[in-house]
């Protein structure tokens, strides 16, 4: 099974559905929460390229956010990249 990485923030709706979908696979994923740390924001901003949360990687790959992975689902991708 692939290693899933999300950064999220507890109050975040899109977070919810994303991490919610991984669940829903029997995915297990290291959350790393940004609220109030800087540090770790400025973290994924620096690995993402991008400011908002969720931002999710599957191993090496960067997803994106929530509508990228729910596009990756829709099309029938993500299985296979969760499995690799």
């Amino acid at each position: 099974m692939a290693k899933v990485m999300i950064y999220s923030s507890d109050w975040c709706p899109f977070c919810i559905r994303a991490k919610n979908l991984l669940s829903s696979k029997g995915v297990a994923f290291e959350e790393i929460k940004v609220d109030g740390k800087a540090d770790l924001r400025a973290q994924m901003v620096a690995k993402a390229k991008r400011t908002s949360v969720p931002q999710i990687w599957i191993d090496e790959l960067h997803v994106g956010g929530c509508d990228e992975l729910f596009a990756l689902e829709r099309a029938g991708k993500l299985d296979s990249l969760l499995a690799s």
